[in-house]
């Protein structure tokens, strides 16, 4: 790999990191001008980098040339959770039926810290969060479905409505019980415990809705 396409790595993950932690609003115009200038880059890695964030539509090109972070719709974040429902109840059955996992003990050991209740950082959750379900995945033997909900999650991410929860125990008692039940070889029960937490999910966000 050249010196510009390692560069140009760096700048896509940077920007998408910064774009997932919300550092850019989705109605804020952004210019290739002031990316470099932040970035203290040329602009031919920086294009490249802009142009693989096009092609995952995280951002789109405006006729003037500016660039926008595209939104992501209450229509989208709930398809992204009724999808996750059905993928990961399923592999939660599955994983009851294999030996149980390290990292599953690891995931809940981390869940536990999180039931106190208390405000905790979003960006702090979200990092558990997501090796809960990767736990989930890769002890089901779907190394593929982690990947994939590598891209969901990015996705719901950029969604205003994930980061306005600052309390975090419900769900943490929602995943530990999923852990549960896998432990437990119960694989009904595991399904059903991660199809109530993804309906957890749904009822949170539709609440907030309701609110707003």
């Amino acid at each position: 790999m050249s010196d510009k396409e390692t560069l140009a790595q760096q700048v896509y993950r940077d920007l998408k990191q910064r774009i997932l932690e919300g550092q850019f609003s989705s109605d804020e115009m952004l210019t290739e001008r002031t990316l470099a200038l932040e970035s203290g880059i040329s602009r031919t890695p920086l294009r490249a980098a802009i142009s693989r964030l096009e092609k995952e539509n995280v951002i789109s090109r405006l006729p003037n040339g500016a660039l926008m972070v595209r939104p992501v719709t209450v229509e989208q974040l709930l398809e992204i959770v009724q999808v996750r429902r059905l993928l990961e109840g399923s592999a939660a059955e599955k994983a009851a039926s294999l030996p149980f996992t390290e990292e599953l003990s690891q995931s809940r050991e981390r869940m536990r810290y999180f039931t106190s209740g208390g405000d905790i950082a979003f960006d702090l959750f979200w990092i558990d969060d997501d090796a809960f379900h990767n736990a989930v995945a890769h002890a089901a033997g779907l190394p593929l479905l982690a990947s994939m909900l590598t891209e969901m999650r990015s996705i719901a991410r950029r969604c205003t409505i994930t980061r306005t929860h600052d309390r975090f125990d419900q769900q943490a008692l929602e995943h530990i019980a999923v852990i549960d039940a896998i432990e437990a070889r119960d694989g009904a029960a595991a399904r059903a415990a991660m199809e109530v937490h993804f309906d957890s999910v749904r009822t949170r966000f539709l609440g907030w809705l309701a609110r707003n």
